[in-house]
């Protein structure tokens, strides 16, 4: 059963900044905000905001705003004041990531739009600055120490991607900030007890993950029993089909215990160009489902180069990958499968409040306006919205800017979440909540939820051929 969805963060939170002035109420996420979100490219152009100092912390009983609240009928918000508390943060917004980077932007604009409608935080405008890192991890780390260092961030979240949040994890550590991230689920190397999870497969995802798989595949008729595994050599996608050090858990090891033949096993560096050479290798070992361990469109690479193969898998797997790409392809990409923590699918939407809906809408409009192929609420965008909520939460719940006492009021008490319910972070397990993991599938021109049985939206879909 998913958690309640209850948020009673947020509901103390408009009760202290109604308390606080009489100020106009306007919870709308797309009215005029004190402090707009702003994005900086790398180019070490200045930035025109304000930039208060590092661990400046603002008082404990001012009003603090939470990005997942909306209008509140007939309460008033009192206006975030004085000086902006900055948060600072990178994104791929170009290079292999950048499909996806734009996403967690697009979310995180939208939750501090929202989040300043609402009071801001400890009674403050927030502003929040990004710069691009190109998907480059070897430049994460000097821009998360200029981010600290040079602009004086008050606060940090972490990068997109495994390879480039393992990069900023240190950085973080050593300026003793809780770095909230959104996606890498590569527990083992997530040593740092002040790291926080905004998605989570589990502290295992490299057994959940080949279990949820097969379980879903195997309820078929048709199942399929050979099995093709192309992986990327980057982070968490490596993790999941090799496991991690002496633990060699994974879509390896776990498909022959369930009885599938393994046809092919090969690795491909990060950032491959030349698809052919793969392509190729699945062809001629016709697996009767393709698992693509992989990030961003090489899945969508993958497709395209084995149609010019004239070969199409008939069941196909992609683990972390860009949405919108892969319904671009139209009937090549019916019937991939991928993992799931949120689609707005009526049977996920029904078990959250009204306001949900209205967060998705509204990124809707503004992944349309900035040209995102697939405009909609999902998985990732939720995984951005989670780690602004545990940010907020640990700065609220904490009632200041000190990493430390972020860190131990979220051990403590956890984090109130819009789109998963109430998360609980246990250092033993580095933080990774229990998954509440779904299967997604492209049916037509949607992602719909296959799996679980109980939160499906549409059944799963066989091979193609």
């Amino acid at each position: 059963m998913r958690a309640k969805r209850l948020v009673p963060l947020l509901a103390a939170v408009l009760l202290i900044a109604a308390a606080c002035g009489n100020s106009d109420p306007d919870g709308s996420a797309d009215g005029d905000t004190a402090a707009p979100a702003q994005s900086e490219s790398t180019d070490g152009g200045d930035d025109t905001g304000t930039e208060p100092s590092a661990g400046d912390d603002g008082p404990a009983d001012e009003g603090a705003g939470d990005g997942a609240g909306g209008d509140d009928g007939d309460a008033e918000v009192a206006e975030p004041s004085g000086e902006p508390i900055v948060v600072g943060s990178t994104l791929s917004l170009t290079g292999i990531f950048g499909a996806t980077g734009i996403i967690h932007q697009v979310a995180g604009e939208e939750f501090v739009d929202r989040l300043n409608a609402n009071g801001g935080l400890l009674g403050r405008p927030v502003e929040w600055k990004v710069l691009d890192d190109e998907s480059d991890a070897a430049k994460v780390s000097q821009l998360y120490e200029r981010l600290i260092t040079q602009e004086q961030v008050d606060l940090i979240i972490g990068p997109y991607a495994t390879p480039n949040i393992l990069a900023a994890m240190p950085v973080a550590e050593r300026h003793g900030m809780i770095m909230p991230q959104h996606t890498a689920v590569l527990a083992p190397q997530l040593t740092y007890e002040c790291q926080f999870p905004g998605w989570s497969i589990g502290s295992t995802p490299n057994e959940f993950v080949p279990t949820e798989v097969f379980d879903a595949v195997e309820s078929l008729p048709d199942a399929p029993k050979t099995v093709a595994l192309v992986t990327s050599q980057s982070g968490s996608a490596a993790f999941v089909v090799d496991g991690y050090g002496d633990d060699t858990t994974g879509f390896r090891s776990i498909a022959p215990e369930r009885g599938y033949e393994v046809v092919l096993d090969v690795h491909y560096p990060l950032g491959t160009t030349d698809w052919g050479p793969l392509a190729t290798q699945i062809r001629d070992a016709d697996p009767d489902i393709l698992i693509n361990s992989s990030l961003g469109v090489d899945t969508v690479n993958l497709l395209n180069a084995m149609k010019q193969l004239n070969y199409t898998p008939p069941m196909a797997f992609t683990l972390f990958p860009a949405p919108g790409p892969l319904l671009e392809l139209g009937d090549l990409g019916q019937g991939v499968l991928s993992v799931s923590l949120f689609e707005p699918n009526d049977s996920m939407l029904s078990s959250l409040p009204a306001e949900a809906g209205e967060i998705a809408e509204q990124f809707t409009a503004r992944a349309q306006a900035a040209d995102i192929p697939y405009p909609v609420f999902e998985t990732q965008a939720v995984a951005s919205w989670n780690v602004w909520e545990i940010l907020t939460s640990a700065v609220v719940g904490a009632g200041s800017l000190d990493g430390a006492d972020q860190c131990a009021y979220l051990h403590e008490n956890g984090a109130d979440t819009t789109f998963s319910g109430h998360l609980d972070f246990d250092p033993a397990k580095n933080n990774f909540w229990e998954p509440e993991q779904q299967l997604r599938q492209v049916q037509g021109d949607e992602w719909v939820v296959v799996w679980n049985p109980d939160l499906a939206a549409a059944p799963l879909q066989g091979p193609k051929n």
